[in-house]
């Protein structure tokens, strides 16, 4: 079949399944949950795809709120990535019923053709995107070992391709000192809301020498119970980003001495916990990007290409794209004056224009695939990339993808 006839059929497969995959859109939409207790998503995923013909495991590599979905037996294997958290208080703020939807119409789009195209197409069940990284854990177990191209759309306001996204590291930062009466007998305290505030100067102090695009932000989220007892024990949650992940483990390092700083200051004891896993900078395969810019062109989308559409905020897709060639494009549909991470955002999440990039998004991804396969060029290098990959991690091996 030619590449056009390709087309056809995986877009008649989407307006078949039309009503499923905005069906599923809008129950996630209803139902969400929060970072690695997505039991229910990653159920109506997993058994929507598994009653369409895919071989499915759940609770794959690991993660129990994770799965994953295969259909055809092709070496060349193209991963979707469906994101199914969502944000606590404000539920599918991030859109995260649009993306997950979208990885599984792009998923069923092109099942019926993956054998004779020489793909597998891989659905993988990412939990965690917003708070510890499931991705991150997935590529650590493996699940993209064998990935030729991993592929996601995001919801936006716009649709934008080839954009980046900050590096981030999350800390949960305590000091713990000795109380006292805060009149009575003050000099037998150890302050720890001082040793905070110390740190927070510090810090305060240290952004005129910021490495660029470097960002550090927190919250006190206690600092102690009366204001006539010294706070023996105060608490933050703190987040650093920067361009790429090398200027984030220089930036984490000065932050940690303005946290170590204010323990030295008063005497208090600092404890700094990671939390969850650490996000590389988003790097988006070029080629890909062109497929997929040229698919959604395809299908109507005008693309943003203003610089502010550009930079994104953070994602563990980052990761992923540090070691298999990755898209990362966001998919737009109107939401007022407003953007993700904000409550209003969550209500445009089941609109018309959100259900379009629900089917919009799944098959620009399809078509994208569609490229790959049929662009010896292309294949080629995917393959040929991923055999090097290989080889990288298994020195002196003969493995072939």
């Amino acid at each position: 079949m030619s590449r056009q006839t390709l087309r056809e059929h995986t877009r008649a497969v989407v307006t078949r399944r039309r009503d499923d995959v905005i069906a599923l859109s809008h129950s996630l939409h209803s139902e969400p949950e929060l970072a690695y207790e997505e039991h229910k998503s990653a159920r109506k995923i997993a058994d929507l795809v598994e009653a369409s013909g895919f071989e499915v495991r759940r609770g794959a590599h690991g993660l129990e709120t994770a799965f994953e979905a295969t259909a055809g037996t092709g070496d060349l294997v193209v991963a979707l990535t469906a994101e199914y958290d969502a944000l606590p208080g404000i539920g599918h703020a991030c859109g995260h019923n649009v993306n997950g939807a979208a990885a599984v119409t792009a998923a069923l789009a092109l099942a019926p053709v993956a054998d004779a195209l020489g793909l597998t197409v891989k659905l993988l069940g990412t939990p965690a995107e917003e708070y510890g990284g499931g991705k991150v854990d997935l590529l650590k177990a493996g699940a993209f070992d064998d990935v030729a191209a991993a592929m996601m759309v995001h919801a936006a306001p716009a649709d934008a391709v080839g954009m980046t996204s900050l590096a981030i590291g999350s800390w949960k930062v305590s000091y713990t000192g000795r109380a006292a009466h805060a009149a009575a007998m003050p000099h037998r305290g150890v302050n720890a809301a001082d040793a905070m505030l110390v740190a927070q100067v510090a810090i305060s102090a240290y952004r005129q020498q910021m490495i660029p695009d470097g960002v550090v932000h927190g919250v006190v989220t206690h600092a102690g119970d009366a204001p006539n007892v010294i706070p023996a024990h105060v608490t933050a949650d703190y987040d650093c980003r920067a361009a790429t992940a090398e200027d984030l483990a220089e930036l984490q390092a000065r932050i940690r001495a303005c946290f170590e700083a204010g323990a030295h200051a008063t005497g208090a004891e600092l404890a700094l916990e990671a939390v969850g896993n650490d996000y590389a900078d988003l790097r988006q395969d070029l080629a890909l990007s062109a497929a997929y810019r040229a698919a959604a062109a395809g299908l109507g989308r005008v693309i943003d290409d203003t610089p502010s559409s550009l930079r994104a905020g953070s994602t563990d897709m980052g990761n992923v794209s540090h070691v298999v060639p990755t898209i990362h494009p966001s998919i737009g549909y109107d939401c007022g004056d407003t953007i993700m991470h904000n409550p209003e955002f969550t209500r445009y999440g089941t609109s018309a224009g959100a259900d379009r990039a629900v089917l919009d998004g799944g098959l620009a991804m399809a078509w994208t695939a569609l490229t790959l396969a049929t662009d010896e060029e292309q294949r080629t290098s995917l393959l040929t990339r991923l055999a090097q990959r290989r080889r990288a991690s298994h020195p002196g091996s003969l493995l072939t993808p």
